[in-house]
């Protein structure tokens, strides 16, 4: 058993305050630019920014899961935590001005199962959440700069 850790970044050509209120609005903003790959995506509890919780569905390969995520922001307006409360998934957004434009950087972390099993979860699974993640971003460089005028 052992940490497992994927991380991937973009350049977007939208002020870094915009991408950020994309990725930190689970009401309005976050749910348009998902992957079909997640599913089901409820409130719990605020909608933006520090102290929401959010449940969904993720689909990654053929593996399918629930999560129940605790949102911080350790950094306002900068970096936005999503901390899973069934295990030990924790995915951090950080967004960082860059020229006319920024730099989103996102990366989870979570402990690998052992065995057989987690051999194939520490071979597969970051190349599958990686190919997600840029997916993801790519997603949300579309959005932003396509309601650039939201913040």
């Amino acid at each position: 058993m052992g940490r497992i850790s994927v991380e991937t970044t973009r350049q977007i050509p939208v002020e870094a305050a915009r991408v950020f209120t994309s990725i930190a609005d689970f009401k309005t903003h976050r749910p348009q630019w998902l992957l079909p790959a997640y599913s089901e995506l409820q409130v719990e509890q605020g909608g933006i920014g520090a102290g929401t919780i959010v449940r969904y569905r993720l689909k990654v390969g053929p593996r399918e899961r629930a999560y129940r995520m605790q949102i911080a922001e350790p950094k306002p307006g900068v970096m936005l935590t999503e901390q899973d409360a069934t295990s030990s998934l924790l995915t951090t957004w950080t967004v960082s001005p860059n020229g006319t434009g920024c730099t989103v950087a996102v990366a989870s972390q979570w402990n690998g199962a052992g065995g057989i099993g987690g051999f194939f979860e520490r071979l597969f699974a970051p190349r599958g959440l990686r190919r997600l993640y840029d997916e993801q971003l790519a997603r949300l460089a579309s959005y932003a700069a396509d309601h650039s005028d939201h913040a």
